[in-house]
């Protein structure tokens, strides 16, 4: 068995400590990861910078995801009534990357709903040093940024997990 077929079984935190702990685990990552693709920021090579965000969030998000029990393969495995509430929750609040396949597609949608320019970063590394800092700096911030928002999509799909699941009378 994988390391990956083992996180696969991780079940949505039900508890609030469950949650807390999911939440601190995901942002630990984040400023893991972003930090490594801050340091790719200061290379001064135009683009670089921009293609390291789009791969480290293809590959951050659904890590998210897999931590708070939220990727596809584990919503398949609810039960059909805490499906329905999953999708009711992402369909309200927009959940963007939430228990969808990342794609480098969908994350250069997402950078671009955020606002992040490209441009900016770019300019910035054609100023010796000052510039390389500031586009590591953009990098760092534009990372956590993307992820804290996902992070609190996936932890509001959670609570909503909490609540006791919907009844249906027969014959509606």
């Amino acid at each position: 068995m994988t390391h990956n077929d083992m996180n696969a079984w991780v079940a949505v935190p039900t508890t609030p400590q469950q949650l807390e702990t999911a939440a601190r685990a995901a942002r630990r990552l984040v400023n893991k990861r972003a930090a490594m693709a801050a340091g790719v920021a200061t290379l001064p090579i135009p683009g670089l910078d921009w293609v390291t965000d789009v791969g480290m969030l293809v590959k951050l998000l659904p890590d998210i995801n897999q931590i708070f029990g939220l990727t596809p393969e584990q919503i398949e495995r609810l039960a059909p009534d805490r499906q329905v509430v999953v999708y009711k929750v992402l369909s309200a609040g927009g959940g963007m990357v939430v228990g969808k396949l990342v794609t480098r597609e969908l994350v250069i949608r997402l950078l671009k709903m955020v606002g992040v320019r490209l441009t900016a970063q770019q300019a910035a590394k054609y100023v010796p040093l000052a510039g390389q800092a500031v586009s590591a700096a953009l990098t760092f911030a534009t990372l956590r940024y993307v992820c804290e928002q996902h992070i609190q999509q996936c932890i509001a799909v959670a609570r909503q997990l909490q609540l006791p699941s919907p009844t249906v009378s027969v014959g509606e």
